[in-house]
């Protein structure tokens, strides 16, 4: 039996057809109503000529009409491309042809921009959801003379492709991250043992991998996404009473939002997994979430969309190993380079970047993906982020290393350590911030460094922000500054 994502769709609506699926506001979709949807959605897409291997890009925000549109085009054996919902018309066109597809579908809002995007692009075909005006095909209306019965699963295997997610990488420019049917079932099962359907909390939009992983996660339970319109602190914690959500997963800076947030205003005694992740979590992060919800666990997850979940840190383990992101998860084999890249090779690693050979052999070689990351492992396996391989800050338009402003700024005699990082700036792109361990008694200011500084670095190089502390982030093991995690820290602020 293959692994089809259409398939968990039909199971889940024969199983438990009335138990909800997904959830927005005082909206919801049960199980046996998402399944109908996208069965209709999917012999309404093939009448206009989508078939298997065929891309249908999405460019919508986030709403319970997408994920009928989701599961038609698994249905189909179609590539579901969602693409950024804040995208201006000019950057979408860029994406909209690189994915080659053979649908546009824009909900109401970009409805009139998709229209100049697909002709530029040179798609034929246009639709929209969402029952509104716009041009091109109304799936609503398409819809509404077709059998929501099911429909025989797709002949194509189970590493055909499934997903084609858009991330930028060094270069700015659009690549495809293509995920296989295979990949997204075994990143997103959970096992046959579990206490309770997951009813789980999505802070992200339904253009971003993280979105639909969740989502795939809760399915497999049998379970529900509740889905938010925007990840605010009073959003999210007001979707996890109405719903008695049991799990919630918000980046570092999310989580602050919420933190200070008046914990008297929402009942969140229904969680029971408080997760975070993106790459390092502050350890004061991790304490006031096990207090903020005592009872439930925390853990922390690094990855990408490229392969998913790398590493796991489970609960057991968030306040005795701080600043690790844990041991390789389930189904990974993880490595260090001899410059101390990280390397990770699994069955749900990504397939390579659409139509991008170049890309794809420059970081996934012998079956092992290389992050581009910078690591240290413990004597027990766990794994710290150290920084990236090729870290640079580009300020103004302009490229350099941290290690030429940290040189020049240790040699103040008030700085006992310093770690430069760049943080990101609207208008420059990112900005230079010192972060300095003071000398006892001594409290350097942001203008005696730049001072400092003068005649020995460009004045780009210079930084416009200090950050004085106690002390610098480093791997147990190695005694490595943890750039990614001071990044962070100072974000939570």
């Amino acid at each position: 039996m293959s692994l089809l994502i259409g398939e968990l769709f039909r199971r889940n609506a024969e199983v438990v057809p009335e138990r909800v699926a997904a959830s927005l506001g005082e909206e919801t979709l049960t199980h046996r109503q998402l399944d109908g949807a996208a069965n209709r959605l999917a012999r309404a897409l093939r009448e206009l000529g989508v078939s298997a291997g065929d891309r249908v890009v999405a460019w919508t925000d986030s709403g319970l009409d997408v994920l009928p549109l989701f599961a038609a085009a698994a249905k189909l054996g179609a590539v579901y491309a969602p693409i950024n919902a804040h995208y201006g018309a000019e950057e979408a066109v860029d994406v909209v042809r690189l994915a080659s597809p053979r649908i546009v579908i824009a909900d109401t809002a970009h409805a009139e921009p998709a229209s100049v995007v697909a002709k530029q692009a040179g798609v034929s075909e246009l639709a929209h959801i969402g029952g509104g005006p716009g041009p091109g095909v109304d799936l609503s209306l398409a819809c509404l003379g077709c059998d929501e019965a099911a429909l025989p699963p797709p002949e194509i295997p189970e590493t055909a492709p499934h997903v084609l997610f858009f991330t930028s990488g060094s270069t700015g420019k659009p690549k495809g991250v293509v995920l296989s049917h295979r990949a997204n079932f075994l990143r997103s099962y959970q096992g046959v043992f579990r206490d309770a359907p997951e009813i789980s909390v999505c802070m992200f939009p339904l253009f971003h991998m993280g979105g639909f992983t969740l989502a795939l996660a809760a399915w497999q339970t049998r379970g529900e996404i509740a889905l938010v319109g925007a990840a605010t602190a009073e959003e999210l914690l007001e979707t996890v009473q109405r719903r008695r959500a049991n799990r919630i997963y918000c980046i570092p800076a999310v989580w602050a939002r919420v933190l200070e947030a008046d914990p008297q205003r929402w009942d969140t005694s229904s969680l029971k997994e408080v997760d975070t992740g993106t790459s390092a979590t502050p350890i004061e992060l991790v304490r006031a979430l096990k207090q903020r919800f005592p009872g439930s666990a925390t853990r922390i997850y690094y990855g990408s969309t490229e392969v998913g979940a790398a590493t796991t840190l489970p609960d057991a383990d968030v306040l005795r190993k701080p600043g690790s992101v844990g041991p390789a998860s389930p189904g990974v084999d993880l490595r260090l380079a001899e410059d101390g890249e990280i390397l990770v090779r699994s069955d749900y690693l990504f397939d390579g970047y659409w139509e991008n050979p170049q890309a794809t052999g420059a970081c996934l070689r012998d079956g092992w993906f290389h992050s581009g990351d910078l690591g240290a492992l413990d004597d027990e396996g766990y794994l710290s982020i150290v920084g990236r391989k090729q870290e640079l800050i580009r300020s103004g338009g302009e490229s350099f290393a941290p290690s030429e402003v940290e040189g020049v700024l240790a040699s103040h005699p008030a700085v006992a350590e310093v770690a430069v990082v760049g943080l990101p700036d609207p208008k420059w792109g990112e900005i230079v911030c010192a972060v300095v361990v003071a000398r006892q008694g001594e409290a350097p200011t942001l203008a005696q460094l730049q001072q400092h500084c003068e005649a020995r670095l460009a004045r780009f190089k210079k930084p416009r922000r200090l950050e004085l502390v106690s002390a610098l982030p480093r791997t147990a093991a190695t005694g490595q500054v943890q750039r990614t995690l001071i990044v962070e820290q100072i974000a939570t602020r």
